[in-house]
């Protein structure tokens, strides 16, 4: 079977690496002319641990290509995805113009029967419209399916959520374009992977339902941080007693400074237009959206505590991707909590594995360094940001002796604060 994926974002690189490694060919499009010179010169665009590997393995075996031109691509695919980013708009609701000119350049392409399907994260009632827009603008007169299937990957863990799904969600009204979706999935039947058939509508919906009840799961344990910290209860044990019941489960319940990243953000925002449109309230919905908010902010407090008055302090900053095992930079908390020190006075210095590039976009002023200890040498206060692997054991002692004053803000409890205070440091986290 040969598929084409029309983008190469994160999404549809990894989704047509990821069906090559099943043995399909594929054919990556992009309308960025330099991105697809250099995904065939090698170079990843973005960072997703063991995707490099993949792309290679499967560019070296003839499975999988890269070109802008979309027309070819079209042509050879039985399958065609559309991968293209619907960022969000300044009213929260998805920009579908990308996608918009996907879908007339597939419709101008089509040469024969095709299955179109969404990968992107859209607006309920999309497929019907593609449906529709697509047999407005064909240039030849065909007969096509269309289908939705969402994508579920965490960035950091992209791989294996593809090969090994907790499900995969198939969304159309067309039984040959199911039939032929089910068939290109058949490698994940052998894991017993579970196949979700759905209709158009309600695949769109499971996205942005998906993504706002996680981003809920997170924004209360944040919540009930906040009043650990005030009764001075721990939250871990109040989040590890809670997760043990079945029905709520343990993930999603670590506090912090709330969420961010590419979906979460703009998920529970789309939610709520979509919602709008239909003329129905997500009181919930726009109840964590606000408090998210609010969390982030609500981490300059403990900083001030630990630091005082910030003016003219250094504060040394590790972990700036809204998340570890990525470089994502987009809602990261820490973009509003370093602009927020900032301020107030505070010089930042700042250290993270792989997002410092992404980084300099959104914060060009502050100090970027070239290791964790080169960010905490002179500093006034520590403050973690982003719980990468490498930052859990810290020779303390070094940090110690580094540091202006021993003090630390950990923001994603790493460490634990009994041990910490021990070793003679001025240690506060979130609910702890």
């Amino acid at each position: 079977m040969h598929i084409a994926v029309i983008g190469t974002g994160y999404v549809g690189l990894v989704t047509g690496a990821c069906f090559a490694e099943f043995g399909v060919e594929v054919t990556c499009v992009d309308v960025d002319a330099g991105k697809i010179e250099r995904l065939n010169n090698g170079e990843i665009p973005i960072y997703e641990p063991g995707l490099d590997t993949i792309v290679e393995k499967n560019v070296r075996a003839n499975r999988l290509h890269f070109t802008t031109d979309i027309k070819s691509a079209v042509e050879q695919a039985l399958v065609v995805f559309l991968a293209v980013g619907t960022p969000p708009k300044e009213d929260g609701s998805p920009d579908m113009s990308f996608y918009r000119q996907a879908a007339k350049d597939i419709a101008h392409a089509m040469n024969g029967y095709k299955v179109l399907v969404t990968k992107s994260t859209v607006p309920v009632g999309t497929g019907k419209w593609l449906r529709d827009f697509v047999k407005a603008n064909l240039k030849l007169e065909t007969n096509f399916g269309v289908a939705s299937n969402p994508e579920f990957l965490r960035e950091g863990a992209a791989i294996e959520d593809f090969m090994r799904p907790d499900r995969v969600v198939i969304g159309s009204n067309d039984e040959d374009a199911i039939a032929i979706m089910k068939d290109l999935y058949r490698p994940l039947y052998l894991i017993e992977t579970p196949i979700v058939i759905t209709s158009l509508e309600a695949a769109e919906l499971i996205k942005y339902a998906a993504n706002a009840f996680l981003a809920t799961k997170i924004t209360f344990i944040n919540e009930v941080a906040n009043l650990c910290d005030a009764i001075g209860c721990d939250v871990h044990d109040v989040a590890r007693g809670m997760g043990m019941d079945n029905r709520i489960g343990r993930k999603f319940l670590h506090p912090g400074p709330g969420y961010g990243g590419s979906c979460f953000p703009k998920d529970t925002r789309a939610l709520t237009t979509v919602a709008d449109s239909f003329g129905v309230e997500t009181l919930i919905v726009d109840a964590v959206i606000e408090a998210n908010e609010r969390q982030r902010l609500a981490m300059i407090p403990k900083i001030e505590k630990i630091a005082g008055d910030l003016n003219g302090k250094i504060v040394g900053v590790l972990g700036l991707s809204f998340k570890p095992e990525t470089d994502d930079m987009r809602e990261s908390p820490a973009i509003e909590i370093i602009k927020a020190l900032q301020s107030k006075g505070a010089t930042i210095r700042a250290y993270d594995p792989v997002a410092m590039d992404e980084a300099k976009h959104c914060l060009p002023d502050i100090e970027y360094v070239e290791n964790e200890y080169s960010a905490i040498d002179g500093a006034d206060v520590l403050v973690f940001l982003t719980e990468w692997n490498q930052f859990r054991a810290l020779d303390m002692k070094k940090v110690k002796s580094l540091l202006k004053e021993p003090k630390i803000v950990d923001l994603r409890n790493i460490y634990e604060p009994a041990e910490m205070r021990k070793l003679g440091f001025e240690y506060v986290g979130v609910g702890r």
